[in-house]
């Protein structure tokens, strides 16, 4: 039987419609019709009691929640944590990331989140593989012993998912502008991230199949009056996308509004790049021998370093509108459409349309999270 979700005001093309009914019908919404239209008089009726009915929230970076880091347990009942820990803030898709690991880690994990998709877990939507393949001189909290160039004989390992998306973040100084042809011409998206590399050598990668930069500005080489660099090259390049940690600490608020009038808003793209923390009590963590702790939205390690953060997506958007001064139309399309553009899922997710899947956020004026729902099942935190 359909559900009828009536009452709400419902994001759609960059407006809030109200006085529409979401006709959801299995996994997916079968027509947004208005309210009072006899086509649901047989439906389950939801009234939603006037609050905002957003697209699910997709985050591309999350190592860990829920007291999970997913480099501790690669497994499917730890994606499974994760998920739950970031849906009660509105991700209803996302990518577990896997910080930089041995090349037998790097195969469990992606064996782990296969399992997880074909079981059916919610939201997974494939594994980003963020490292070994990064540059020791922007490592940040990445073990340096853990840092290999990347060569032929693991490109069989990237491209071994088979379902999902492969989301892999490298250095493109440590591998080649061929290899980074193979991956993208297999279907891997590939990002730039830790990585010291020259203005001439990211625009070399660009046009070789990488289309994206990982958490922009942070541990990348900066942008300079005589070397672009990194920075330079991702804020020149229109149709690259650009995940941006939207905390107030990663990055100053007022340089990421300087770089949002060098590209289309549509190219930024938000991510949490959360530890194990989000949606627990605890303040600290180990990640790989090292003590990590929880300072406000950000963990630092015992040198002060940054090592991902504290914060949820649904917090992300409304700073993205405080901070930033997006819209909140647009703050929410950075959490939902954009990334299911950069993810290359934008024909099934990051919209309330017919035919998408029934991936939805209900939230109150404050971005509070009510209820959710991932392929047509709800959910309430």
């Amino acid at each position: 039987m359909p559900t009828a979700l009536l009452n709400g005001r419902v994001l759609r093309d960059g407006t809030f419609a109200e006085g529409q009914c979401v006709l959801i019908e299995g996994a997916r919404i079968l027509d947004i019709v208005p309210d009072g239209d006899p086509s649901y008089r047989g439906a389950t009726q939801v009234d939603l009691g006037g609050q905002l009915l957003l697209p699910g929230f997709i985050d591309s970076q999350v190592n860990g929640g829920g007291g999970v880091l997913f480099n501790d347990a690669p497994s499917v009942e730890s994606i499974r944590q994760i998920g739950v820990a970031h849906r009660r803030f509105g991700t209803t898709g996302f990518m577990p990331t896997l910080i930089s690991a041995d090349l037998d880690v790097v195969g469990h994990a992606i064996a782990a989140v296969r399992d997880a998709i074909q079981a059916g877990v919610p939201g997974v939507l494939g594994i980003h593989i963020e490292g070994p393949f990064l540059n020791v001189e922007r490592k940040g909290v990445h073990d340096p012993a853990m840092l290999r160039e990347l060569d032929a004989s693991a490109v069989g390992l990237l491209t071994s998912l088979g379902t999902g998306r492969t989301l892999v973040t490298l250095a493109p100084e440590m591998t080649t502008p061929e290899i980074i042809r193979k991956l993208a011409t297999a279907g891997i998206i590939v990002s730039a991230g830790h990585t010291n590399a020259t203005y001439t050598e990211v625009v070399q990668a660009l046009r070789h199949g990488l289309t994206g930069f990982t958490h922009l500005f942070n541990a990348m080489s900066q942008l300079t009056g005589r070397e672009p660099g990194v920075v330079g090259a991702a804020l020149e390049s229109l149709d690259s996308w650009c995940g941006i940690i939207v905390d107030g600490e990663h990055i100053s608020p007022v340089v990421l509004r300087l770089a949002m009038r060098c590209k289309p808003t549509s190219r930024f793209m938000l991510v949490t790049d959360a530890m194990p923390t989000l949606g627990t009590e605890a303040r600290s963590f180990m990640l790989q021998g090292r003590h990590i702790v929880v300072s406000g939205s950000v963990c630092l390690d015992e040198d002060g370093r940054l090592a991902g953060s504290n914060i949820d997506m649904a917090s992300c958007v409304r700073n993205a509108v405080s901070l930033l001064g997006v819209s909140l139309a647009e703050a929410v399309r950075m959490a939902s459409l954009h990334p299911a553009e950069f993810l290359g899922l934008s024909h099934e997710l990051g919209r309330i349309e017919p035919g998408y899947r029934a991936n939805l956020v209900l939230a109150d004026d404050r971005l509070n999270v009510l209820e959710t729902w991932i392929e047509g099942h709800a959910s309430r935190p």
